[in-house]
C-alpha cells in the first residue's frame, strides 16, 4: 500500500502536516511494507529537503498512491478519483459551504476518512489538535491583556519558533491579580490549563472561586454539570446532558459575576444552553472583560463571539450595551479573542503531535485487517459513490433539501 502526504492549497495556507519527518521515519520502520511519498510543498513547516535526508521520495505527482494524508479541505479539482483520502473535510455538521466538495468525493468513487470522524467506540475523538489550540487560544488571552491595560507586550505565536518558546516568553510576564475560568475538561480545556500551571496561576475549587477574593491570581477548572444544571431543580448528569441537553438551564453567571478573564474551552452541542447571552451580559454583575473563545462558536453560547477573528488581527471588542463590535481596547467593551485556526500558530508542534496520534492509532488500521473498527467507523463515502451506513444521515445535505 502506497500513502501520500499531500501538499496543503487550501486558503490562506496552513503549514501543518500530518507527519513530520522523523515521524514519518517511524511509520515506515513499524510498517516496512507501506510505502511513503511526499508531495513537494514550499508552504509545509518541514521543508521538502527534511524528507529527502531520511530517504523519502519527494515528488509533483503522487497519483500513483493509494492512499492521501492531508489536514485541511481538498480543493475540489485537486481531488484524485478510486482514492482513499484523510483530512478534515468539515462536512460532518452539513456545513453548506463544503456540500459541493461532498458530492464531488461521491462522483469521483473517493473514499473519504475525516480525521474528526476517527473516534473510538464510544464516539471520543482519537486525533486532532485540540491541545494546541488550547495552548495558542490561552496564550492570545493574555497577549490581548497584555496589550490592551498596557501591562506587557507578547509577540505573536506565529512569530516563535515553537511550544518551548511560547513557554520562554510567558516567564517574562508579571500578571495582575485577577480571576480565570477556564470551562470545559477535554483536549482543548487541558491545553489551555497547560498554560495557566506555566504560569503557576493557582488552581482553586469552585467553592473557593465563587466565595473568595484573592489577592493573586487564580483560576478554576469548569465542567459542563458546574456551569449548567437541570431546570427541574433535580441533580444533573454529564451523560445524560451530552446525550439531550433540552433540560438543561445556564449556570453561568455566578462565575461570571466573579470572573475577569473566561477561557471558553467547551465543546458546545446542538440544542444545550447558553452560557451567556446578551442580556446576561448586561448585567451590573456581569464582570468578565476578556474572553478567549476557543470553542469558536460563532453567535452562540458565548453572546461575546460576534464573528471569528484571524491569525492576522485576532482581537475585536464586544460593546455590552450596544451588542456592537468595537475596538478591542474600547471602554464598556469585552475584548474578544475568538481565532477559529489556532493550532495554525504553532505548526511544528502540532504536526509533531498529530503524527504520533495518527501513527498509533490510524497507520495500524491498514495492516491488522481494522481489527479495531477504526476505519471502519471513519468512513464516510465509499468506492462506489455512497454514504456509509454510519453517515446515511448526511443524505438529506447531499440531495440538497438541508
Amino acid at each position: 500500500m502506497k500513502f501520500a502526504i499531500i501538499k496543503e492549497r487550501k486558503n490562506p495556507p496552513d503549514r501543518r502536516v500530518v507527519f513530520s519527518p522523523e515521524k514519518l521515519a517511524e511509520a515506515r520502520a513499524q510498517f516496512p511494507q507501506a510505502e511513503f511519498v511526499v508531495e513537494s510543498s514550499d508552504i509545509r513547516v518541514f521543508p521538502d529537503e527534511a524528507y529527502q535526508a531520511l530517504g523519502f521520495e519527494v515528488t509533483d505527482n503522487v497519483s500513483d498512491c493509494d492512499v492521501m494524508i492531508g489536514v485541511k479541505e481538498v480543493p475540489i479539482e485537486n481531488l484524485i478519483p478510486n482514492k482513499k483520502y484523510f483530512y478534515f473535510s468539515h462536512t460532518i455538521k452539513k456545513q453548506p459551504y463544503n456540500r459541493k466538495l461532498l458530492l464531488a468525493m461521491l462522483e469521483r468513487n473517493i473514499e473519504m476518512y475525516d480525521h474528526e470522524t476517527i473516534v473510538k467506540q464510544n464516539g471520543g475523538r482519537l486525533i486532532g489538535f485540540g491541545r494546541y489550540a488550547g495552548l495558542v487560544g490561552a496564550y492570545n488571552g493574555f497577549r490581548a491583556l497584555g496589550l490592551r491595560d498596557g501591562l506587557f507586550n507578547l509577540p505573536k505565536v506565529e512569530t516563535l519558533a515553537d511550544l518551548e518558546a511560547v513557554k520562554a516568553e510567558l516567564d517574562k510576564i508579571t500578571l495582575p491579580n485577577i480571576k480565570i475560568l477556564l470551562t470545559g475538561t477535554g483536549k482543548v480545556a487541558l491545553g489551555a490549563k497547560e498554560i495557566l500551571d506555566h504560569l503557576k496561576i493557582k488552581e482553586v475549587s469552585d467553592a473557593l472561586y465563587l466565595t473568595t477574593e484573592f489577592t493573586e491570581p487564580v483560576y478554576v477548572m469548569a465542567d459542563v454539570m458546574e456551569y449548567a444544571k437541570r431546570a427541574d431543580g433535580k441533580v444533573g448528569d454529564k451523560w445524560e446532558f451530552y446525550k439531550d441537553p433540552t433540560g438543561y438551564v445556564s449556570n453561568f453567571m455566578p462565575y461570571a459575576k466573579e470572573t475577569n478573564f473566561f477561557i471558553a474551552g467547551h465543546f458546545y452541542g446542538n440544542n444545550a444552553p447558553y452560557l451567556f447571552t446578551r442580556e446576561d451580559a448586561k448585567s451590573p454583575d456581569f464582570k468578565i472583560n476578556l474572553v478567549a473563545d476557543i470553542s469558536c462558536d460563532v453567535d452562540g453560547p458565548v453572546a461575546s463571539t460576534l464573528k471569528a477573528s484571524t491569525i492576522a488581527d485576532p482581537f475585536y471588542g464586544y460593546h455590552v450595551e450596544t451588542e456592537k463590535e468595537v475596538a478591542f481596547n474600547a471602554k464598556d467593551a469585552i475584548t474578544v479573542m475568538a481565532v477559529d485556526n489556532l493550532p495554525c500558530e504553532l505548526p511544528k508542534d502540532a504536526s509533531e503531535g498529530f503524527g504520533e496520534m495518527f501513527l498509533k492509532h490510524v497507520i495500524p488500521s491498514f495492516f491488522n485487517n481494522d481489527k479495531n473498527e477504526i476505519l471502519k467507523r471513519a468512513k464516510i463515502t465509499t468506492s462506489d459513490s455512497k454514504l456509509t451506513p454510519r453517515f446515511t444521515y448526511l443524505q438529506d445535505y447531499v440531495d440538497g433539501e438541508k
